[in-house]
């Protein structure tokens, strides 16, 4: 991996804490506590570590470039049989291949369910000429609470195998849609990282390309069967998900699967999320303008 880019200035133990907050490891009310107790102006630093969707916004809703809906489409096997997602479509499309238009991108969220900070991703998607679209994970139980908190103890009350079926059930929804060129990409941040890897495995040829976001690595026996070439963004302050690197980067060479992994050096896991002071502008922007180049160069030809 190749590292770059720099720090956000906020002790090092309220990113661990935040971390271990996000992924069901305490509740909201013992991360203020335990942020209180471990630095001078802990507690500051944890109110501040909450997302701020106003930030997240770079594409507006009404932004002339692009045409945005949601669209509820059966999900047999998930958690109701039913999923909905955000789907947006560009006003202008890029070219896709062999003359048609519209190759798609599916974008998946993280822990929460499908919140502003990614419906903007797949705003500034479409406006870069793809078909992009976000499920939410959410939707059998009610769809995104309007809180992140809410929004994971309801992620976590689902059957994650089902939720993993939805996932798969909504690229091939995508990649069959009438706006679809048949070419699909993923990205997905956090869980959604995780599950762009486990999708490279279970689709095959079905993905033309993944960009996973600081995800959980394929299951090891899995790998062979990945079949488009994969992008991976890695955190340099992120052990939990980094210390899956090496076996995964081992397995993808055996199998010569074509992938090129960076970390940005001095970021923490959620580093593209613009919404909390994890965020850092240059490692974001240069990991975005990579996954851009990335899906155009595979889902365009």
């Amino acid at each position: 991996m190749n590292p770059v880019m720099s720090p956000v200035q906020i002790d090092p133990k309220i990113y661990q804490l935040y971390d271990e907050y996000c992924h069901g490891g305490m509740d909201r009310r013992e991360f203020l506590a335990k942020a209180s107790a471990i630095a001078v102006g802990g507690l500051a630093m944890a109110q501040a570590m909450f997302p701020r969707y106003v930030n997240a916004q770079t594409v507006s809703f009404t932004d002339t470039r692009i045409k945005a809906q949601y669209v509820t489409y059966p999900s047999p096997g998930g958690n109701s049989g039913q999923m909905r997602a955000y789907l947006v479509q560009p006003v202008t499309p890029a070219p896709g291949p062999q003359g048609k238009t519209n190759p798609a991108v599916m974008v998946i969220h993280e822990n929460r369910g499908l919140n502003p900070y990614v419906e903007d991703v797949a705003r500034r998607l479409a406006a870069a000429g793809f078909l992009a679209m976000a499920p939410d994970g959410l939707h059998p139980v009610g769809g995104y609470p309007g809180n992140d908190d809410q929004g994971r103890e309801l992620q976590a009350s689902l059957n994650p195998a089902k939720l993993q079926t939805d996932m798969l059930n909504s690229a091939v929804f995508l990649k069959n849609h009438a706006l679809s060129s048949g070419h699909l990409g993923v990205t997905g941040f956090c869980w959604g990282g995780g599950i762009t890897n486990f999708l490279a495995a279970e689709l095959g040829a079905d993905m033309k390309a993944g960009a996973p976001y600081y995800g959980e690595a394929a299951k090891a026996e899995k790998v062979a069967a990945i079949r488009c070439e994969l992008l991976l963004h890695f955190a340099e302050n992120d052990p939990r998900i980094n210390a899956q690197w090496p076996a995964f980067q081992s397995a993808l060479e055996a199998k010569s699967i074509k992938h090129l992994a960076h970390v940005y050096a001095g970021t923490q896991h959620g580093f593209h999320n613009n919404s909390t002071p994890r965020y850092v502008q240059a490692a974001a922007e240069l990991s975005w303008s990579r996954t851009l180049e990335f899906f155009k160069k595979n889902l365009m030809a």
